[in-house]
């Protein structure tokens, strides 16, 4: 066995590992940022200055309860707000969040965060408890972050373009 052999079996196995995770580990594992949650009678003024102050890219929107009732995110004031011309001081988060958000919650895996932010296109995934209330907020970021933690250092010290090829493979490359 070669030098590169070795090598590319403990990508391999390291990689298994990476699977592995990705099929087991919950959400709670990302560590999910604390939400900023806010009533719909809130301005988009308020919210922009909440998530500027905790660098945070979305408010949920609660009712009286506490549950869950809406989000607004920056795409959302870039579309809703902004490229509408609407004037974020007096428009209420109620007319231009996105209503009855896909909520997960921290015991789901995180292959299916991937699953929903990828098919669905979120970018932000509000976490509530069994009441709809919000426990937390998990972004694409949080994931990119728990995966680079995965993976071996050897794939990530790898440079530009350089490949695993797997010489006694025959590829269609």
């Amino acid at each position: 066995m070669t030098e590169f052999d070795d090598r590319a079996q403990d990508i391999e196995d390291e990689l298994q590992e990476v699977r592995g995770a990705l099929l087991d580990d919950t959400i709670a594992t990302l560590g999910p940022a604390e939400p900023i949650c806010m009533a719909p009678t809130a301005t988009v003024e308020e919210a922009i200055a909440r998530m500027l102050e905790r660098r945070q890219a979305c408010v949920l929107v609660v009712d009286g309860d506490g549950r869950l009732t809406g989000i607004l995110t920056e795409r959302d004031v870039l579309m809703r707000v902004a490229g509408a011309g609407r004037e974020p001081r007096r428009t209420v988060l109620r007319d231009v969040m996105t209503p009855n958000p896909e909520a997960l919650t921290a015991g789901h895996r995180v292959a299916y965060a991937v699953h929903c932010m990828s098919v669905a296109g979120f970018r932000t995934v509000p976490l509530v408890d069994a009441e709809r209330r919000p426990i937390g907020v998990v972004t694409v970021s949080d994931v990119i972050r728990w995966l680079a933690q995965l993976f071996p250092e050897a794939v990530l010290n790898l440079p530009p373009g350089d490949t695993l090829k797997h010489p006694h493979e025959m590829d269609a490359g």
